[in-house]
């Protein structure tokens, strides 16, 4: 048992399969179905891809946008800041001295997110359309875009029916507030010992973290011994193969050399096999031990009264983190303005960071780079979807939040953010996804990340060339040059660092068998990815 569920429950650990504790239900070990507590979407590490985007957008429009009462509804029942907030707005948008309007933009930008902080505590409940529209998309005021404009949004999918991990900033807070989804990393405030129930709570997401990442080594163990015994049977079969003497047909041949070889290679799979066995019997000990510490959390919570409540200190906290990510999407000389006007947002329809869109640009980027969302758990690479968070802002380049959870390292999802109004959608999505792969492999190499593989030798290119600046910022541009320019076999990168790209983070098999035929600089990486896969250092 897990040392801190030991002695926050103050129990030991239970018995082994060898004690008398019985082991869990063999017919559910592997049952892809269950859905542990505490995931929206759980991970599912046998995904190979993202879904087809069939319905980008919806053929007719909700009304919501078209109804005047829209921006009264939007207000009403705020409290104080509400006619704080329609003064300033309506002060802004009739100013005509520029310094005035920069002055009233700056005040309403304040105003907006003591506003915006009431909102989101309130998004777990049934809230109103208007309400959850401007968490979501900003849109305040729907007459300050042209009709047009009002149409496309009405037109935008509400619900997450393809069922990936990518929310709108309505749908995150209601999951932050409800426990599904614990806050972000950096301003998560440290959980007091009496605040038991969030302590439970982040102790079953470790313990389903270590459930599911032994499943996931059970299974490939269990490919492993297959193929070996396959191999074993192909092995048998060729010792049987006799055929009759020329001077007696009645008589067997005796065993050819090649027969005879056989005998060799069957101990050292039989050898192999014992191996597998043994380690597949660790495995299931530490299955076993992961599930039975899963069950007690979960009784656990239960007993604690483990409902549905709204945590509202945890959305306040999300709220500010929120805030901060926002910042960081648009960079100090962005438009900070926080919602939909027709003055700033000049974005095509392909360009709205809208759910489906993004999951395109995910695909996209995931069929070029192909191991983007991989992380590698015991020598065995499983792919794992971030976290995406869709914000309503005039940001241009999307980020990495952080890399995974701390409480689960093995198989929980990363978190990046991606600004919903940016000049180029694709782009913005590649710099957050950018960020996560700078990110993982820094956290993989851990204290030689400045000494080995993907973030080592960038960083040792990067300081031989002297050059200033943030090594990651420089690593991100790099990324969105290898996406876009090189997969078309222009090259703009520096000769080492394509080199390091090409073999940190692999083109698909494909794009690689085209790529060598444009261009010798290609056909020499490709060799090299030859004669390192001979020698057994790849």
């Amino acid at each position: 048992m897990d040392p801190e569920l030991a002695a926050l429950l103050g129990a030991s650990a239970p018995s082994t399969p060898s004690g008398e504790t019985s082991p869990p239900d063999f017919n559910s070990i592997f049952n892809d179905d269950a859905e542990p507590a505490g995931e929206t979407q759980k991970v599912d590490l046998n995904e190979g891809g993202f879904p087809v985007v069939e319905k980008r957008l919806e053929s007719v429009p909700h009304n919501f946008f078209n109804d005047p009462s829209y921006y009264k509804t939007v207000l009403s029942g705020e409290g104080d800041i509400t006619q704080r907030i329609h003064g300033i707005l309506q002060k802004y948008l009739n100013a005509k001295d520029p310094k005035d309007r920069s002055v009233y933009r700056q005040q309403f930008i304040t105003a907006y997110w003591d506003l915006f902080m009431g909102l989101a505590k309130k998004a777990p409940g049934n809230i109103p359309e208007p309400k959850r529209f401007l968490l979501r998309f900003g849109m305040m005021h729907p007459t300050l875009l042209d009709a047009e404009t009002r149409n496309f949004f009405g037109k935008i999918v509400v619900d997450n029916v393809l069922n990936q991990p990518v929310y709108y900033l309505d749908e995150w807070f209601k999951a932050v507030g409800t426990g599904v989804i614990r806050n972000s990393q950096t301003d998560e405030v440290r959980i007091a010992k009496t605040n038991n129930q969030i302590r439970l709570q982040q102790l079953l997401e470790k313990a389903v973290g270590k459930l599911d990442g032994s499943k996931t080594l059970l299974k490939s163990k269990d490919a492993d011994r297959q193929n070996v015994e396959d191999l074993l049977r192909q092995r048998l079969d060729l010792i049987f193969e006799h055929f009759p003497l020329d001077e007696f047909p009645d008589i067997q041949s005796c065993y050819t050399d090649s027969q005879k070889r056989v005998f060799g290679e069957m101990q050292e799979l039989m050898k192999n096999l014992l191996r597998i066995d043994h380690e597949q019997e660790i495995l299931l000990r530490d299955f076993y031990q992961a599930d039975a510490d899963v069950k007690i959390l979960q009784e656990k919570i239960e007993d604690e009264g483990g409902g549905v409540t709204v945590d509202v200190r945890a959305i306040d906290t999300e709220c500010e983190t929120v805030r901060q990510m926002t910042k960081l999407t648009i960079g100090r000389q962005g438009n900070h303005f926080p919602i939909l006007n027709g003055e700033y947002f000049h974005c095509g329809p392909n360009e709205v960071a809208y759910r489906e869109n993004v999951i395109a640009a995910l695909a996209l980027i995931e069929s070029i780079d192909v191991e983007a969302f991989c992380r590698a758990y015991r020598n065995r690479l499983n792919r794992i979807v971030p976290y995406v968070l869709l914000i309503p802002s005039y940001g241009e380049q999307g980020i990495c939040w952080e890399p995974f959870d701390r409480f689960n390292r093995a198989t929980s999802r990363g978190r990046i953010v991606i600004p919903m109004y940016p000049k180029n959608l694709y782009v913005a999505v590649l710099a957050a996804v950018a960020d996560l792969r700078w990110q993982v492999a820094k956290e993989k190499a851990s204290y030689y990340w400045m000494e080995e593989g993907l973030t080592g030798n960038y960083y040792q290119w990067f300081n031989a060339r002297k050059l200033k600046g943030d090594v990651k910022e420089y690593f991100i541009q790099d990324y969105i040059t290898w996406m876009t320019k090189e997969t078309e076999a222009i090259q703009k990168l520096d000769k080492e660092v394509r080199g390091i790209f090409w073999r940190y983070m692999p083109f698909a098999k494909d794009l690689k068998e085209k790529l060598k035929n444009r261009s010798y600089v290609y056909q020499d990486l490709y060799q090299r990815d030859i004669n390192r896969s001979l020698s057994d250092g790849y």
